[in-house]
């Protein structure tokens, strides 16, 4: 059986033949963060790849995020190490139902979160990210709005708007467990900690929150306040970055509950064999490519922030 050393070396040896990057989302596992180029945020990493002179990224994220990737730098290959990271709240709509939905309000854009199939992307007006999306929904004519997936992310982006959000009903499955009980058993046990917590969380956990933030956001909040002890509402996979990046401070879950299972089936036996082996390569129809490119490059022109 190969040594962790000799698989990590391998991957080293097989990154410079294939002139790869690899990115990592900030929910994978630590030791796939600690063999990174970049960690970060989804679409953050697809930008700062398409900037790179890689001919090959390996993605260890979900597939949307591989999509998106593609969508970006179509002449790169793309590889997603597992296939079966796939995103719950993605897959809660497709195609055929957002066309369906627009047939319903046809006098209503659709801002579509990048937490999305590259399909559903084509089929939007524009994209944006838990961070941006109040400053898009905001930046459009129109009163009414169609916002989909996620719909936590839509209440929270409906407090700080005037707009009417039509909202679709899909969720996060790993932010929609922790609930107000939970939130409140952790802050008890800490009192002195802060609350930070993922805008695709339920209402009830958000008003709870010291501070509402994107993964980003999070990361800098983080590393900003004064706060020696912070609870953190998103995917546990952020606490391993947080502690890695601010040592002086200490950092809770706001529930053990909160770990994606699609985020945790890269390792680095996969990592490497999907660099031997060119597996999985991550395609985006032309067609498809060219509308969600367009979807996405309207959000980026408005420059409100990119990060997720």
């Amino acid at each position: 059986m190969e040594s962790r050393e000799e698989i990590l070396k391998e991957i080293e040896e097989l990154k410079h033949r294939r002139n790869a990057i690899i990115l990592a989302h900030n929910y994978q596992i630590g030791e796939i963060q600690d063999i990174a180029d970049l960690v970060g945020d989804s679409l953050e990493l697809s930008r700062k790849a398409a900037a790179t002179d890689a001919d090959t990224i390996v993605f260890c994220g979900v597939l949307f995020m591989a999509e998106t990737a593609a969508i970006l730098s179509p002449e790169k290959n793309v590889l997603l190490p597992d296939l079966k990271a796939g995103c719950p709240l993605a897959d809660m709509i497709s195609r055929e139902t957002l066309k369906m939905l627009r047939e319903d309000h046809p006098q209503a854009p659709v801002v579509t979160y990048v937490n999305s199939s590259a399909e559903v992307k084509a089929e939007s007006d524009i994209c944006c990210t838990s961070a941006n999306a109040v400053k898009v929904v905001n930046s459009l004519p129109q009163e009414k709005i169609i916002f989909v997936p996620d719909r936590n992310l839509g209440h929270w982006v409906a407090r700080s708007t005037d707009k009417e959000l039509i909202l679709w009903e899909g969720f996060c499955p790993t932010h929609e467990v922790l609930r107000k009980e939970d939130v409140l058993k952790v802050k008890k046990a800490h009192p002195q900690a802060k609350f930070v917590a993922h805008p695709e969380c339920l209402e009830e956990v958000l008003d709870l929150a010291d501070q509402v933030a994107s993964t980003s956001g999070i990361l800098s909040f983080a590393r900003e306040t004064s706060a020696k002890e912070l609870i953190i509402g998103t995917e546990n996979g952020m606490l391993y970055r947080l502690r890695k990046e601010n040592p002086d401070k200490k950092f809770y879950p706001a529930s053990e509950k909160m770990v994606c299972p699609n985020m945790k089936y890269h390792t680095l036996e996969k990592v490497r064999d999907s660099l031997k082996e060119m597996v999985h390569l991550i395609k985006v129809p032309e067609e498809i490519r060219a509308e969600a490119y367009e979807s996405i490059n309207r959000m980026l022109e408005l420059k409100v922030g990119s990060k997720d």
